[in-house]
């Protein structure tokens, strides 16, 4: 007994001649005997050069020849396509058994179909399949954005704080679209990310604290502190705040102010006056004595 992945149909006009009693039963017919390679792969090759597939038999072939051990950039040689049209078929293929008979029976369109891909969770993939059948919002863009409302885009401030790789480094999910530009894909684990801003933030928080020893001591008022307790604290903020002032060196001490008129310093200028003063009531006495 053997199988006929290829030639099915020859094999079943072959059969109608014998009924019709116009062929023998024991009549030799050509064909190829193969004790290796895998039969979806020959069949697979022969239609898809010559008769167009539906689709998902394509989705399905790639997947059996994934499972059966070949590599991407195998199946896309044997089949001359890219290893990227393949990393997308198996993508399609792992989409929910009960969207894949949907699909089937023309029930939904191909891109609405490569919505559903963007998660590998089948029980989530019904239950959003299910919602936008009911209501109509069914465009691929609202499925997508029914898959992943529970997810951070890569684009989102928190990403961006900590890197991309330190999260998937951490173990986090990332949730990537084979078929639109996904602007670095959806995070899954949003509590994973919150953890790693709040881990991240600590040093930095630590480098605005007083460092011990330097003379600042932060004060601390009860809430039901009386008035004069408030004032001693301000007081005591006001001693320790000079204290931590560093020296003036000579470079930055403050000049004396110079008088915009004259340009001179202030208390040269006062004293200047005392002695024209002084000099001036001595000449007043001197005048009154004679």
């Amino acid at each position: 007994m053997f199988e006929v992945p290829a030639g099915g149909r020859r094999y079943r006009a072959l059969e109608l001649l014998v009924k019709q009693k116009r062929m023998a039963k024991t009549q030799a017919v050509p064909c190829v005997v193969r004790d290796g390679g895998i039969a979806e792969d020959d069949s697979l090759a022969e239609n898809d050069e010559r008769v167009g597939l539906h689709p998902l038999d394509q989705f399905r072939a790639f997947q059996t020849l994934s499972a059966a051990g070949m590599s991407e950039e195998d199946i896309a040689a044997r089949h001359f396509v890219t290893p990227a049209v393949v990393k997308q078929r198996l993508r399609l293929a792992s989409v929910s058994a009960k969207l894949h008979d949907v699909y089937a029976e023309d029930g939904m369109t191909l891109e609405q179909f490569m919505a559903f891909s963007v998660t590998a969770e089948h029980a989530r993939q019904e239950q959003v399949w299910e919602n936008v059948s009911r209501s109509g919002y069914d465009e691929p863009y609202q499925i997508r954005r029914m898959l992943t409302e529970n997810t951070a885009r890569a684009t989102d401030r928190r990403v961006q704080f900590i890197g991309l790789d330190a999260y998937e480094q951490a173990g986090g999910g990332v949730l990537r679209d084979l078929f639109e530009h996904d602007d670095g894909g959806w995070l899954q684990d949003t509590a994973l990310l919150d953890r790693l801003v709040t881990e991240n933030s600590k040093p930095k928080r630590s480098r605005l604290q007083p460092k011990a020893g330097s003379g600042f001591r932060s004060p601390s008022i009860s809430p039901t502190a009386t008035p004069r307790a408030c004032a001693k604290s301000r007081a005591n903020l006001s001693i320790s705040l000079r204290r931590s002032k560093p020296p003036s060196t000579p470079s930055t001490r403050s000049k004396p102010s110079l008088n915009p008129i004259i340009r001179m310093p202030t208390n040269c200028l006062m004293r200047s006056i005392s002695v024209l003063a002084k000099s001036r009531r001595h000449w007043s006495r001197s005048k009154t004595g004679q």
